[in-house]
């Protein structure tokens, strides 16, 4: 299988992107990632949000260099204080563990967004969110990643006995549900983009 920019949905529509579309786009998803960080629900040290579907989705729209900066971005642009994390947090707030939120519980799974998108992205680049189980097998790669950098840092504050009950186990039921969203939207983005003739020969 060739591998080619584009192979994501990002470079099928926008196939002769410059830079300042490109970084248009990452700002854009910065943006969107930041909105869907706001939909979160307190269920122990470590919020419940959409992030990690968003991330996901980031990496998977617009491959795996792209995606990563437009994550990037999102976390720089709560160094710069703009409260643009779970519950309004900037990387400055104080965190339920004391000292500031970058540094908190959560900051395993901020590192771990980055490389999550990487990762999906990179797998996009190959085809795999064409394929409903290649695409759910991305989605699970991809929180994969997630949580193996979240809990290690998860587990500076959580006694390890209990860090896969804080930080794992309650969001397992609700990351299938959006892995289901995920099978759901890009297979069938492609279908529509093909019936378009808009996407490019694998």
């Amino acid at each position: 299988m060739q591998t080619t920019p584009h192979l994501t949905m990002a470079g099928a529509l926008l196939p002769r992107a410059g830079l300042a579309t490109k970084a248009a786009l990452a700002f854009v998803f910065s943006v969107l990632l930041a909105l869907s960080a706001q939909v979160s629900f307190e269920i122990g040290p470590v919020p419940l949000s959409l992030q990690t579907l968003m991330v996901l989705l980031t990496g998977a729209l617009l491959g795996s260099r792209l995606g990563a900066l437009a994550v990037g971005l999102y976390l720089v642009e709560g160094l710069a204080g703009l409260p643009v994390f779970a519950g309004g947090n900037s990387a400055w707030s104080v965190a339920r563990t004391g000292g500031p939120y970058i540094l908190g519980s959560t900051a395993g799974y901020l590192v771990g967004f980055v490389a999550a998108a990487y990762l999906v992205g990179w797998l996009a680049e190959r085809g795999w969110t064409r394929n409903v189980l290649l695409t759910a097998l991305a989605m699970v790669l991809g929180n994969l990643v997630i949580y193996a950098l979240g809990l290690l840092n998860l587990a500076r504050f959580v006694p390890p006995p209990a860090v896969f009950a804080a930080g794992l186990l309650p969001f397992l039921p609700g990351d299938a549900i959006k892995i289901a969203v995920a099978v759901v939207l890009l297979p069938s983005g492609w279908w529509a983009l093909e019936a378009l003739g808009m996407s490019p020969r694998r």
